[in-house]
């Protein structure tokens, strides 16, 4: 007889000493579970909108919102911040909260720190960086990014959202491109510039970047480690100095609508999607 207990995603097995030894991981595989880690880094002070990560949508804090479709993965899961006031909210929304008071310059260096100091005795086989202003980011698309980075040998995988057309959005600087191997699903490069550049003049098929991120955590905590890249610096996008250094990034593609809130007034426009 072999009894299971789960917990957040950790199988504890005991088997009879009549039959075959398994091993953690072939538990894991065998029941088609994925051991995951979701951190969500979410800072209080932000230039365009102080306090965003309380800021109210349909009645609850957006850190809430966060919170349920993180919860709803049913992998673990923490909320990374800086600021007392996130903390008690992310506590009355269910939510578990960690620390992290260091500066740096991006989501994944924080979620590294956080890695390091939480949970460094910890196996999970994959770690999510998720953004804290992405309350529509469900948790069937979380998921998906996850099962489909468990499937491939990339060492970061990401999401992209396919796109036709759309020439103003192609040109958006604020609009991050991926341009995508067809064949093995590897990004190439990610640029605010429309790439890849139709020579014809008309602008065709194109990949939108989705600002979510699935790490190995070796290759989490290597990139932690790199300076920041020439690349990097240039279109102040963190994934190019993963790149540049040899990291490789995977990509899926999902076919949804996200509305990041960067300022007040994006508040209304993600209330309108979800009436939808």
């Amino acid at each position: 007889m072999i009894l299971f207990y789960q917990n957040s995603n950790k199988i504890l097995a005991m088997a009879s000493k009549s039959m075959n030894r398994y091993y953690f991981s072939e538990f894991r595989d065998l029941l088609n579970m994925t051991n995951a880690l979701i951190l969500v880094p979410s800072r209080y002070g932000s230039t365009r909108f102080p306090g965003k990560p309380l800021a109210m949508i349909n009645g609850k804090p957006m850190i809430a919102h966060i919170v349920q479709n993180c919860q709803e993965t049913g992998f673990e899961f923490a909320i990374v911040t800086d600021d007392e006031r996130i903390e008690e909210a992310v506590k009355i929304a269910g939510g578990k909260s960690v620390r992290v008071d260091e500066d740096v310059s991006t989501g994944s260096e924080r979620i590294a720190l956080a890695l390091d100091k939480y949970y460094k005795d910890q196996n999970f086989d994959y770690i999510v960086n998720m953004q804290g202003d992405e309350p529509l980011m469900r948790a069937q698309y979380i998921k998906k990014v996850v099962e489909s980075h468990a499937q491939s040998d990339f060492d970061i995988f990401t999401a992209v959202k396919p796109r036709s057309g759309e020439e103003s959005s192609y040109l958006n600087p604020n609009i991050v491109k991926a341009v995508l191997s067809q064949e093995t699903k590897a990004c190439l490069y990610f640029s605010r510039a429309g790439v890849p550049y139709y020579q014809t003049g008309e602008v065709k098929d194109w990949s939108q970047h989705i600002g979510i991120y699935s790490y190995r955590p070796e290759a989490l905590l290597k990139f932690s480690k790199l300076k920041p890249s020439q690349l990097e610096i240039c279109e102040r996008l963190e994934q190019l100095r993963a790149l540049e250094n040899g990291l490789t990034i995977g990509a899926t593609k999902l076919e949804v609508e996200l509305l990041g809130v960067d300022t007040p007034e994006d508040i209304k426009k993600v209330e309108g999607v979800m009436g939808e």
